[in-house]
């Protein structure tokens, strides 16, 4: 089939192109999965991998992640894999146990990405394809700047990134929400309604349903893709100082007991914005720990401000100046 033929619906014709781009790359023969859910989002986004997969000489498979958390989720998974099925995919349900560290969403998305992470290894899979969509880009934008969590978050989510070594591609990103359901009903698929999709004990749900509506209606129509448009803006500007960091770190960091010391002179002479990346750089690679803006500043007062003040306490590690040098040790 040709997507392309009269008669064909565009937004059918949207979601598949932005599958193509997305597999572009992928070697031929490879397997890639499809994360689904049964919604419409990763409906279309299934549909799609199919239809395009056949052409680029892909395996694929569907993995439906079943939470438990609510009533019926186990039929939902089924009739999620059946559909998979139903469009010449392989389907696998995957059951798992959520805990409660970070809060329900957070257990729950660890949980999943874990489970999907398995079943790529399992299955030898190159990829795995995410349904996210512009509007979810828009929602999770939002939900950084209410958080205050910097750059890093307002970046949203990538485009193509990495899970333990298995490549995971969001191709539509650059589509909208209302697409994949028009899409979804232009092919007969029916989607599965996820009751936590419309609970406004979340967050997420907050911001979809009251916050980006309010936003649109008072600020005018295209507020999701201004927010998408900024988070891509700013993951360039990221990739840019991550390439300068790379540049710069070895000549300035050494090891040291217990730890690593950074150049007092070479963070000096760099410009705040790139000494403060470098300082939140070194203590995640080193301790795995993420610093807040307020600890970072802290930190780099040991470098502008030094007046003798003493060891700074943060998270898995403690900063403090020994000479010329920000040392860095394990707490």
């Amino acid at each position: 089939m040709d997507e392309r033929r009269p008669g064909l619906a565009p937004v059918v014709a949207e979601v598949r192109l932005a599958v193509r781009r997305a597999l572009t790359g992928v070697p031929r023969g490879a397997t890639v999965l499809v994360a689904l859910s049964g919604g419409a989002d990763s409906l279309a986004l299934a549909a799609a991998t199919a239809f395009e997969a056949s052409k680029l000489g892909l395996r694929v498979a569907a993995v439906t992640v079943d939470h438990g958390l609510q009533d019926g989720s186990t039929d939902a998974a089924a009739a999620a894999a059946a559909t998979a099925e139903a469009l010449g995919l392989e389907a696998r349900v995957v059951r798992v146990e959520v805990g409660a560290a970070g809060g329900p969403e957070a257990a729950a998305r660890d949980a999943r990405y874990r489970a999907l992470r398995d079943a790529a290894r399992d299955a030898g899979a190159a990829a795995i394809l995410l349904g996210h969509t512009l509007d979810d880009q828009a929602e999770t934008v939002l939900l950084g700047l209410a958080r205050g969590a910097g750059a890093t978050s307002l970046q949203g989510m990538a485009e193509v990134s990495e899970l333990d070594g298995v490549a995971l591609l969001r191709p539509l990103l650059g589509v909208r929400r209302s697409t994949t359901r028009a899409a979804c009903a232009a092919e007969g698929l029916e989607p599965w309604e996820d009751p936590q999709n419309a609970d406004p004990r979340f967050a997420r749900v907050r911001v979809r349903e009251t916050v980006l509506p309010v936003l649109e209606a008072e600020l005018g129509p295209g507020i999701a893709d201004a927010l998408a448009r900024t988070a891509a803006q700013l993951r360039e500007d990221a990739e840019a100082f991550d390439e300068m960091i790379d540049e710069t770190i070895e000549d300035i960091v050494e090891h040291a007991e217990a730890g690593i010391s950074v150049s007092v002179a070479a963070l000096a002479a760099n410009p705040a914005a790139l000494r403060n990346r470098i300082i939140r750089h070194v203590v995640a690679s080193e301790f795995h720990q993420g610093l807040t803006r307020s600890q970072t500043i802290e930190v780099a007062r040991l470098v502008t401000d030094w007046s003798g003040q003493g060891p700074i306490d943060l998270p898995g590690c403690r900063a403090r100046r020994v000479g010329g040098r920000i040392e860095f040790t394990a707490r």
